[in-house]
Protein backbone atom coordinates (compact mmCIF):
# COMPACT_ATOMS: atom_id res chain seq x y z
CA UNK A 1 0.00 0.00 0.00
CA UNK A 2 1.40 3.38 -1.00
CA UNK A 3 2.11 5.41 2.16
CA UNK A 4 1.13 8.71 0.52
CA UNK A 5 -2.31 7.33 -0.36
CA UNK A 6 -2.65 5.80 3.10
CA UNK A 7 -1.83 9.15 4.69
CA UNK A 8 -4.27 10.92 2.37
CA UNK A 9 -7.05 8.46 3.31
CA UNK A 10 -6.34 9.11 6.98
CA UNK A 11 -6.38 12.88 6.39
CA UNK A 12 -9.78 12.58 4.69
CA UNK A 13 -11.00 10.74 7.77
CA UNK A 14 -9.67 13.56 9.94
CA UNK A 15 -11.54 16.25 8.01
CA UNK A 16 -14.92 14.46 7.87
CA UNK A 17 -15.86 15.30 11.48
CA UNK A 18 -14.46 18.79 10.98
CA UNK A 19 -16.69 19.19 7.92
CA UNK A 20 -19.76 18.12 9.90
CA UNK A 21 -18.99 20.58 12.70
CA UNK A 22 -18.18 23.47 10.34
CA UNK A 23 -21.35 22.86 8.31
CA UNK A 24 -23.39 22.72 11.51
CA UNK A 25 -22.08 26.15 12.50
CA UNK A 26 -22.88 27.43 9.01
CA UNK A 27 -26.40 26.01 9.42
CA UNK A 28 -26.82 27.95 12.68
CA UNK A 29 -25.61 31.12 10.96
CA UNK A 30 -28.22 30.55 8.25
CA UNK A 31 -31.16 30.36 10.63
CA UNK A 32 -31.03 26.59 11.07
CA UNK A 33 -31.30 25.71 7.38
CA UNK A 34 -29.51 22.43 6.73
CA UNK A 35 -30.31 22.71 3.02
CA UNK A 36 -28.78 26.19 2.66
CA UNK A 37 -25.68 25.16 4.61
CA UNK A 38 -25.18 22.13 2.36
CA UNK A 39 -25.73 24.30 -0.73
CA UNK A 40 -23.09 26.82 0.39
CA UNK A 41 -20.71 23.97 1.20
CA UNK A 42 -21.12 22.56 -2.31
CA UNK A 43 -20.80 25.99 -3.93
CA UNK A 44 -17.49 26.61 -2.16
CA UNK A 45 -16.38 23.10 -3.14
CA UNK A 46 -17.30 23.70 -6.78
CA UNK A 47 -15.36 26.96 -6.91
CA UNK A 48 -12.38 25.26 -5.24
CA UNK A 49 -12.40 22.41 -7.76
CA UNK A 50 -12.78 24.83 -10.67
CA UNK A 51 -9.71 26.75 -9.49
CA UNK A 52 -7.78 23.51 -8.97
CA UNK A 53 -8.73 22.37 -12.48
CA UNK A 54 -7.61 25.69 -13.97
CA UNK A 55 -4.30 25.85 -12.10
CA UNK A 56 -3.45 22.19 -12.69
CA UNK A 57 -3.98 22.43 -16.43
CA UNK A 58 -6.94 20.08 -16.75
CA UNK A 59 -8.20 19.62 -20.30
CA UNK A 60 -11.76 20.94 -20.18
CA UNK A 61 -12.32 19.41 -23.62
CA UNK A 62 -12.59 16.05 -21.83
CA UNK A 63 -15.99 17.23 -20.58
CA UNK A 64 -17.27 16.51 -24.10
CA UNK A 65 -17.14 12.81 -23.16
CA UNK A 66 -19.95 13.29 -20.67
CA UNK A 67 -22.53 12.54 -23.36
CA UNK A 68 -21.20 8.97 -23.45
CA UNK A 69 -21.68 8.41 -19.74
CA UNK A 70 -24.19 6.08 -18.13
CA UNK A 71 -26.90 7.70 -16.01
CA UNK A 72 -25.50 6.33 -12.75
CA UNK A 73 -22.14 8.03 -13.38
CA UNK A 74 -23.80 11.36 -12.63
CA UNK A 75 -25.25 10.63 -9.19
CA UNK A 76 -22.00 11.19 -7.29
CA UNK A 77 -22.96 14.80 -6.62
CA UNK A 78 -26.38 13.70 -5.40
CA UNK A 79 -24.77 11.17 -3.08
CA UNK A 80 -22.32 13.82 -1.86
CA UNK A 81 -25.19 16.22 -1.24
CA UNK A 82 -26.97 13.53 0.78
CA UNK A 83 -23.78 13.01 2.80
CA UNK A 84 -23.21 16.71 3.52
CA UNK A 85 -26.90 17.35 4.24
CA UNK A 86 -27.10 14.24 6.42
CA UNK A 87 -24.00 14.95 8.48
CA UNK A 88 -25.06 18.57 8.97
CA UNK A 89 -28.48 17.40 10.14
CA UNK A 90 -27.32 14.49 12.29
CA UNK A 91 -24.12 15.75 13.99
CA UNK A 92 -25.91 17.90 16.56
CA UNK A 93 -28.64 15.29 17.09
CA UNK A 94 -26.53 12.14 17.47
CA UNK A 95 -23.15 13.62 18.36
CA UNK A 96 -20.20 13.57 15.99
CA UNK A 97 -18.66 10.32 17.27
CA UNK A 98 -21.92 8.36 17.21
CA UNK A 99 -22.84 9.67 13.77
CA UNK A 100 -19.44 8.96 12.25
CA UNK A 101 -19.20 5.51 13.80
CA UNK A 102 -22.47 4.60 12.09
CA UNK A 103 -21.28 6.13 8.81
CA UNK A 104 -17.99 4.23 8.98
CA UNK A 105 -19.78 0.95 9.71
CA UNK A 106 -22.01 1.51 6.70
CA UNK A 107 -18.96 2.30 4.57
CA UNK A 108 -17.04 -0.80 5.65
CA UNK A 109 -19.98 -3.18 5.16
CA UNK A 110 -20.89 -1.75 1.74
CA UNK A 111 -17.23 -1.63 0.68
CA UNK A 112 -16.85 -5.32 1.36
CA UNK A 113 -19.76 -5.97 -0.99
CA UNK A 114 -18.13 -3.81 -3.70
CA UNK A 115 -14.87 -5.73 -3.24
CA UNK A 116 -16.55 -9.14 -3.29
CA UNK A 117 -18.86 -8.56 -6.27
CA UNK A 118 -16.96 -5.91 -8.25
CA UNK A 119 -20.04 -3.72 -8.61
CA UNK A 120 -19.77 -0.75 -11.00
CA UNK A 121 -16.57 -2.15 -12.54
CA UNK A 122 -14.56 -2.07 -9.32
CA UNK A 123 -11.77 -4.66 -9.17
CA UNK A 124 -12.60 -7.86 -7.33
CA UNK A 125 -10.87 -8.27 -4.00
CA UNK A 126 -11.01 -11.24 -1.70
CA UNK A 127 -13.32 -10.96 1.30
CA UNK A 128 -11.60 -13.33 3.71
CA UNK A 129 -11.91 -14.09 7.40
CA UNK A 130 -9.52 -11.34 8.61
CA UNK A 131 -11.42 -8.70 6.60
CA UNK A 132 -14.77 -9.98 7.90
CA UNK A 133 -13.37 -9.96 11.44
CA UNK A 134 -12.26 -6.37 10.92
CA UNK A 135 -15.75 -5.40 9.77
CA UNK A 136 -17.21 -7.16 12.80
CA UNK A 137 -14.85 -5.22 15.07
CA UNK A 138 -16.04 -1.99 13.44
CA UNK A 139 -19.65 -2.98 14.16
CA UNK A 140 -18.71 -3.81 17.78
CA UNK A 141 -17.02 -0.40 17.98
CA UNK A 142 -20.19 1.27 16.70
CA UNK A 143 -22.23 -0.51 19.34
CA UNK A 144 -19.81 0.59 22.07
CA UNK A 145 -19.69 4.20 20.85
CA UNK A 146 -23.48 4.39 20.64
CA UNK A 147 -24.61 2.23 23.57
CA UNK A 148 -21.53 1.52 25.71
CA UNK A 149 -22.36 4.13 28.33
CA UNK A 150 -25.76 2.49 28.87
CA UNK A 151 -24.29 -1.00 29.09
CA UNK A 152 -21.41 -0.20 31.41
CA UNK A 153 -22.93 2.44 33.70
CA UNK A 154 -24.88 -0.01 35.83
Amino acid sequence: MNSVFTLMAFAIGVVVPLQAVVNNQLKLLLGGSTVLAAMISFAVGMVSLLLLALFSGQKFSALGQLVRGEWWMFIGGLLGAFFVFGTTLLAPRLGVAAMLSLIIAGQVCTSLLFDRFGWLAMPLREVNLPRLAGALLVVVGVLLVNFGDKWFSR
